[in-house]
């Protein structure tokens, strides 16, 4: 099965936090392993502490994805981060 583009950048986000931070590792490999067609499909089979991680990281993600001109990749992140709430 594809991965969703927008997971695919998620999952690349996450492989940059696998070292320091059990929780971004523990997404890396759920996204990594799983079998979501979509991101709604992912983040509705996250717990509290996964969508309290992913509300941390990503208006960073986010950010610097618009200081590198790349809206796309802004875009995608940014459709994840609405849909944790």
């Amino acid at each position: 099965m594809k991965m969703d583009k927008t997971l695919g950048y998620l999952r690349e986000i996450l492989s940059n936090y696998t070292d320091e931070h059990s929780d971004g590792r523990r997404l890396f490999y759920k996204l990594s392993d799983g079998h979501y067609t979509s991101e709604g499909s992912f983040v509705r089979d996250l717990n509290q502490r996964e969508i309290h991680f992913l509300n941390k990281i990503l208006p960073n993600e986010i950010r610097y994805a618009k200081e590198e001109q790349d809206e796309k990749r802004a875009y995608e992140l940014n459709e994840v981060y609405e849909l944790l709430f």
